[in-house]
């Protein structure tokens, strides 16, 4: 699926404007970022959190030159599903408390 079907799907489903949707998703995604950039962790109950790793220093190699490169320590997104989330998904099915169509 992509952005442009899960902006459709959920306006059938709503009945709220395309337009309105994809600026609301654009919103989100665009806090999700810059909280990640800021350092904050987004904790979504029942869904997941969006969270920044940190990856240590360390030595890489360049196979085409056979030299030794430092890659600096850094951060990277990660997604952590929650519990409810990853139960969902094995069974297929939807949780009570989760509105369907």
């Amino acid at each position: 699926m992509r952005k442009s079907d899960l902006i459709n799907k959920i306006a059938e489903k709503t009945g709220i404007p395309k337009v309105d949707v994809l600026v609301t998703l654009e919103t989100m995604f665009k806090e999700v970022k810059s909280s990640l950039i800021e350092g904050e962790h987004i904790y979504i109950r029942g869904f997941g959190s969006f969270i920044t790793k940190k990856r240590a220093a360390k030595i890489g190699r360049n196979i085409k030159r056979n030299i030794a490169v430092e890659i600096p320590e850094h951060f990277i997104p990660a997604f952590k599903p929650s519990k409810e989330f990853v139960n969902e998904v094995k069974t297929g099915k939807l949780g009570p408390d989760t509105p369907e169509e």
